[in-house]
């Protein structure tokens, strides 16, 4: 934990709890909410997570499938001297590994909050806290891009986030990442039994918010159908290399809010995407 008081925030006092309702949330409002609630949050997302996610893995999802054994950036010795940019990075521990395989990272967050913690575990790496959707980079200056649960499930326009990544790849350069698998939008967000029963329309792309008493979003994540995520990368310019669903592994014995080995056996939980700029 980092030994300093959390930043008061009078609009949203300890305590406080949410309404969750589905309603529209474009592209500034979405960021406002998701930027307050992660460094509001940041502190128990590690408390709770940290372990699993360790200091310095690359953990593509929930279900545990790790990049030295998935290798969905390339071989871990082909990453040497390589130029990564991680979006969403948290507390960096992608970054972590790359830097640890001679890769050179970059880990860029929205939430200040995230990268105290990245600063807390340390690393020899830059720290980018900014909008995946405005990139602070010149063109072509990454060989690769990976976003593990990072950003894409929380911008109302994911083709904005696409198309500044392709901007900031080279020729040739690989984007990976992963996402909520849209089929968990039909059912409730509950481990046990009564996360298996479809509760709404997969087709329904109204976005899930979290407000306050005056009806300010809080929190925000948007679904888009596998077909719609296809079609976003395609449409940013890249081509579609690989979708990769991870199936739960028999070692997992762990929940994570609506994942776990009971619906990780039968429903896939997270889609990752293998996309290359031509």
């Amino acid at each position: 934990m980092i030994q300093e008081p959390e930043t008061y925030d009078p609009e949203h006092p300890a305590g406080f709890e949410p309404e969750a309702t589905r309603r529209d949330a474009g592209v500034t409002e979405s960021t406002h909410a998701n930027r307050g609630w992660w460094d509001r949050n940041a502190d128990e997302y590690q408390i709770d997570h940290g372990t699993f996610l360790g200091d310095d893995r690359f953990v593509w999802g929930p279900e545990g499938l790790d990049e030295t054994e998935a290798e969905l950036l390339g071989p871990a010795e082909e990453l040497k001297g390589r130029e990564i940019l991680e979006i969403g990075a948290g507390a960096a521990q992608c970054s972590r590994w790359l830097a640890a395989q001679g890769a050179l990272p970059v880990a860029l967050d929205l939430s200040h909050r995230q990268l105290q913690h990245a600063l807390r575990i340390g690393g020899s790496f830059p720290l980018v806290c900014a909008d995946a959707g405005a990139l602070p980079f010149a063109d072509g200056s990454f060989d690769l891009a990976c976003s593990a649960y990072g950003a894409l499930p929380f911008v109302a326009d994911p083709r904005l986030v696409l198309r500044e990544v392709r901007r900031v790849l080279r020729p040739g350069g690989r984007f990976v990442f992963s996402v909520t698998h849209p089929i968990r939008w039909a059912f409730p967000d509950e481990p046990g039994p009564e996360g298996l029963s479809v509760s709404a329309s997969y087709f329904d792309r109204t976005p899930y918010v979290e407000q306050d008493e005056e009806g300010r979003a809080v929190y925000v994540e948007h679904h888009r159908t596998l077909g719609d995520r296809v079609r976003d990368v395609v449409a940013s310019g890249f081509r579609l290399v690989d979708l990769v669903e991870p199936e739960w592994p028999a070692w997992n014995t762990s929940e994570w809010g609506g994942w776990s080995p009971l619906r990780g056996n039968l429903i896939p939980g997270t889609a990752i995407f293998v996309c290359e700029r031509d």
